[in-house]
């Protein structure tokens, strides 16, 4: 069975059982974070349905998340922002170059006009994407922003100053 018909199982006994929340909360918090599957952002993070918006992408990186987080704020009313990165984040393997060249070889695509996003320095990638946030003209500058590393072995979020 392929992984799209398991998930499609899970979801038709999923739905079987399903009933949405009576009270669901305004989104209150935007959480940007990577897609690493090692992830489960609503266990780790104990929000309810209807209480956060978490975009997600390689690397976590604030860049490719942008205009999912001016919409989350502007239109549908956040008024927190979560920045988490975590360890052991495949981003940190490789260079863009690297990337392209990959890309080249595996699919014959060219890639080089793209930016991966990749970092070396795990702390400083949270440090520059809030950093980026306070530049953009476009994201909230009026609310909490704070940045995170998640520890994917102890699931442990370190703040980031």
């Amino acid at each position: 069975m392929s992984a799209i018909d398991r998930a499609l199982e899970a979801n038709e006994y999923f739905s079987r059982t399903y009933e949405l929340p009576p009270d669901l909360p305004d989104p209150q918090v935007a959480a940007v974070m990577c897609m690493d599957a090692r992830i489960d952002p609503v266990r780790a993070l104990g929000f309810r349905p209807g209480e956060a918006h978490i975009i997600r992408n390689a690397g976590g990186r604030l860049a490719d998340a942008i205009r999912s987080l001016a919409i989350s704020q502007t239109i549908l009313g956040t008024r927190e922002v979560m920045i988490v990165h975590h360890t052991r984040c495949g981003m940190m393997r490789y260079t863009d170059d690297e990337m392209r060249a990959m890309f080249r070889k595996a699919r014959g695509a060219i890639a080089d006009g793209i930016a991966f996003l990749p970092f070396r320095d795990l702390v400083q990638s949270v440090r520059d994407d809030l950093e980026l946030y306070r530049q953009s003209p476009i994201l909230r500058q009026d609310i909490p922003v704070r940045g995170f590393v998640y520890d994917v072995e102890t699931g442990k979020l370190t703040e980031v100053n």
